[in-house]
């Protein structure tokens, strides 16, 4: 059986764009991808897309209800690389940080940290509230990675999908995944002379 496959959760932040481009690199990749949205999520994406359930489903090689807590990503046993939830609510945040298993996103969430896999957050919010500090300061030391989606404007990126590629590489590259839409820092220039 094939572990090169991730969990990817939708939680309702602002963002929708990223789990749907997520799962497109992924894709790309030939990572096989377990996915569940929020209900929260859904509201985001009408909002934000013209994106339909069905369309963003078709990305994923398995899509799970965010009620089904007997899903198959919701055990330990189901084996993978690791989750990235993208984007990561600030009440998705909060219940990982508190153990709480309210929905399949923090419940598989919670699995991926007792299995000890890479749990990577990209939470969306600003500013941050001193609990949601707190909060990413808990994940933290229980081994999650937090990565809010901040462009890097050294690479001079021209368009929105540009900034969000570039963020989701650098996001990939936590789990040794080369998307390709990264532009590394300086990594382009010539090596300086060494002296004789």
């Amino acid at each position: 059986m094939s572990t090169r496959r991730l969990v990817v959760g939708i939680s309702g932040a602002s963002g929708f764009v990223y789990g749907v481009r997520l799962l497109q690199l992924l894709r790309e990749l030939d990572i096989e991808t377990h996915l569940t949205v929020s209900r929260s999520a859904l509201l985001t994406m009408t909002h934000e897309t013209d994106y339909k359930l069905a369309d963003v489903s078709a990305l994923a090689s398995a899509t799970y209800r965010c009620d089904d807590m007997a899903a198959a990503i919701s055990s330990g046993s189901f084996r993978s690389m690791g989750m990235i939830v993208a984007p990561c609510s600030m009440k998705t945040l909060a219940e990982i940080a508190s153990g709480m298993s309210s929905t399949l996103i923090s419940r598989a969430a919670d699995v991926t940290l007792k299995e000890r896999r890479p749990l990577v957050l990209l939470a969306r919010e600003t500013p941050y509230t001193l609990a949601h500090l707190r909060n990413m300061t808990s994940v933290t030391e229980m081994g999650a990675i937090v990565a809010p989606p901040v462009p890097a404007f050294y690479a001079r990126p021209d368009s929105l999908d540009q900034m969000i590629d570039h963020t989701l590489g650098r996001v990939l590259d936590l789990f040794g995944l080369e998307a390709g839409t990264v532009k590394r820092w300086r990594e382009a220039e010539a090596p300086a002379p060494q002296p004789a």
